[in-house]
């Protein structure tokens, strides 16, 4: 970018040397010279431009760091894991108070900082100001783009080799160059150019800390508060997560002891890189009653964007579960590798739906029909109408089949030979002749049959048919392994409290009936 005037970078130093006492006060950082008010409507290209020349920080250095925090979508304000906030994610959480120092420097209130992705853009440039300035940054030494990394490690909010991992990406972003067009339609990008960032302090968090379980990962500990050492049952799956957030941001709010929560792995999207926090036989803070067996990785992104799922992510993280898999004997099939909403007890939707399950399964080198091996177990089960295909069209034609209504070949398309079988089906236990299998028909298909008493330490197939239909009944997989472990007894008292029935985890004629009613 142009170099700014001498005299003008030295007139506005002297501005912020007279500030500096009062905003030390405030919030322990210099405040910067109150900007003139961020005009509405104007685009983020020209946010970047004004901001860029307010706070004296290289444009493309700004639009890197927030390409690296958000993929420059400010989310309609809304937070993310950190509590972060727009395309700057300028963070309010007990370890990092980005949002209120921005506000401190720039006189716009928390709300606007928020919302208005023009003041998020200049509250995240005067922080990294305030960071160039603690660090001691002159004029000269402010146009100089490789002088700002150790300003950037500080903007992640993290220390140590956790600080220059961030740090790193941005200045990966910057030699490789950004092109990007961000919510509304815009286009926004970065030049590519050499760089040689000037590390200071941070050339010596080069070293490698190995992971104890996966040796290409990362290791940094996730503070003890978030999680529980050991384990309270055996591992047996894998619980995939989006952060909804950054990476750097999702280590560090790990790291954060006021957190409580936690995963064993996270994974960036810009290389697949990993980083470990939680030793796999210790028990993760983060899938509420699947905690005790299962393994957690959260993948860098939201929800919502499907950008942030690249191919170096996927493949990345299939090898990790795959070796998890392996060494844990946990079959590699959609039952046992599940997302974060389809674990019992979670009222979570990642890792959504633009993760591309048949994808990430074909590299992890499992099934990715969502089923186990009897064509039945299903870790979610989809509506199934007229034109739909599949394995889980399958299985209602089975099911049909089985309780005598002739769904025709068993052959994976719903046609008029299925649509009347489910039709009849339907009218026969009173759930409304649709035609259309959703969660009520799914679970009267599911749990017909007889009708036996099981309880905890109970097991076989009469066990299988009761989670399956409990997995199509609650919305969340319960494990149909046969067994009537604690994650089935918890399952049952879900059911049982939700439909006003006795709750006692056991499974007795009447949470049979309400069961084989689609209830």
């Amino acid at each position: 970018m142009p170099r700014r005037a001498a005299a003008h970078t030295r007139g506005r130093a002297s501005v912020l040397v007279a500030l500096t006492a009062t905003a030390l006060a405030a919030t322990g950082t210099p405040v910067l010279a109150a900007p003139p008010p961020v005009t509405a409507g104007s685009s983020m290209n020209q946010a970047f431009a004004r901001a860029a020349r307010e706070f004296d920080v290289p444009r493309d250095l700004l639009a890197a760091v927030g390409y690296g925090e958000t993929h420059l979508d400010g989310h309609a304000g809304h937070p993310s894991q950190a509590n972060g906030y727009g395309v700057m994610h300028l963070v309010s959480n007990p370890r990092n108070h980005t949002l209120e120092t921005a506000a401190a420097l720039t006189g716009a209130p928390l709300s606007k900082l928020r919302r208005d992705t023009a003041a998020n853009i200049l509250g995240g440039a005067a922080v990294l100001r305030a960071y160039a300035d603690r660090i001691g940054l002159d004029g000269d030494e402010r146009d100089d783009i490789n002088a700002w990394y150790p300003a950037v490690a500080r903007y992640s909010g993290m220390t140590g080799r956790a600080a220059a991992l961030y740090a790193d990406a941005v200045y990966t972003f910057l030699a490789n160059g950004i092109v990007t067009t961000v919510p509304g339609g815009e286009r926004v990008s970065v030049t590519a150019r050499p760089v040689a960032p000037e590390k200071g302090s941070f050339s010596d968090r080069g070293s490698r800390t190995q992971s104890p379980d996966y040796p290409s990962a990362l290791w940094a500990p996730a503070d003890p508060n978030n999680f529980t050492k050991g384990r309270s049952a055996p591992i047996n799956k894998v619980i995939i997560h989006v952060t909804q957030g950054s990476y750097s941001g999702s280590i560090s709010w790990f790291q954060d002891p006021t957190s409580e929560v936690s995963a064993h792995y996270v994974i960036r999207s810009s290389d697949g890189q990993i980083t470990q926090m939680v030793r796999n036989s210790d028990t993760a803070y983060h899938a509420r009653g699947a905690n005790a067996w299962a393994l957690g990785i959260e993948h860098e992104g939201f929800i919502d964007d499907p950008s942030w799922f690249t191919d170096a992510m996927y493949r990345s993280s299939a090898a990790l579960t795959s070796a998890l898999c392996d060494r844990y004997g946990i079959p590699k099939d959609r039952a046992h590798i599940i997302g974060h909403s389809e674990a019992a007890g979670s009222d979570h939707t990642d890792p959504g739906t633009y993760w591309d399950w048949a994808r990430y399964m074909s590299y992890v080198g499992g099934d990715d029909s969502g089923g186990s091996s009897d064509g039945l177990s299903f870790a979610s089960y989809a509506t199934q109408q007229s034109g739909s295909t599949g394995t889980q069209v399958k299985a209602v034609q089975r099911l049909l089949t089985a309780q005598g209504f002739d769904a025709g070949a068993v052959d994976g398309r719903f046609g008029p030979a299925t649509l009347t079988a489910v039709k009849t089906f339907q009218t026969a236990r009173g759930l409304g002749a649709d035609g259309i299998v959703g969660a009520r028909t799914w679970t009267a298909l599911l749990s017909a049959g007889a009708v036996p008493t099981l309880k905890q330490g109970g097991s076989g197939t009469d066990v299988k048919r009761l989670q399956r239909s409990l997995t199509a009944a609650l919305g969340t997989t319960v494990d149909a392994d046969g067994t009537f472990g604690p994650d089935t007894v918890t399952a049952v008292r879900t059911y049982q409290s939700d439909r006003g029935l006795t709750v006692d985890g056991i499974v007795d004629s009447g949470t049979w009936a309400a069961l084989q009613a689609g209830r």
